[in-house]
């Protein structure tokens, strides 16, 4: 069987909005064929995180991104990460640092959309349908939120360029994306 992204239809390549004399256009690109993992330590565990590593990452504290150029670890809450990672083998890595008394692992990998935003104008089309104070998050935070009412999970990836990684309940994927190619159209987007 084949898997079949949420956007195959959707997603054109090319430039759109107003594109026209503009130096800097937003890139959106999806993000496909990553694996995501979320871990969740049981209430009833007394085992520290401190000394647990995946992928040679510690898991990150509230807030946080730890991460490497094949995976990102990411906070979701107390006691609960998302580890997002191209390297076909975190399973196996995760399986080995944790113990199933201590943890629960669920496989999130086909349930999830990503799109990516990079370019100066980024924070400008997140605060266009995000509450949070966008100024105020740098490369290697990420938080929980909503993007025109649609829950989202903002990853931010890099300062320099901006980049973020939006991600969204596939069955929402749809809707993310127009949204957020809505918001992009004022300052013109390439989808690549």
């Amino acid at each position: 069987m084949k898997n079949v992204s949420v956007l195959e239809n959707i997603h054109k390549h090319g430039l759109f909005g107003n594109h026209d004399s503009k130096d800097e256009l937003i890139n959106i690109r999806e993000i496909k064929d990553i694996l995501i993992y979320q871990i969740v330590k049981y209430k009833k565990s007394s085992i520290s995180i401190d000394k647990i590593k995946i992928d040679n990452l510690n898991l990150p504290e509230t807030l946080l991104v730890s991460s490497n150029t094949n995976t990102r670890i990411l906070w979701m809450g107390p006691d609960n990460w998302l580890v997002v990672s191209t390297n076909k083998e975190i399973e196996k890595s995760i399986l080995e640092n944790l113990s199933h008394d201590d943890f629960a692992l669920t496989d999130l990998s086909h349930s999830r959309t990503i799109l990516e935003l990079e370019g100066s104008l980024v924070d400008e089309v997140l605060k266009k349908g995000c509450p949070l104070n966008i100024n105020e998050m740098k490369e290697g935070d990420c938080s929980n939120s909503i993007y025109n009412s649609i829950s989202v999970t903002l990853d931010f990836i890099s300062d320099n360029p901006k980049k973020v990684r939006i991600l969204g309940l596939r069955s929402f994927g749809e809707s993310l994306y127009h949204s957020l190619t809505d918001s992009c159209l004022e300052f013109g987007y390439k989808a690549v």
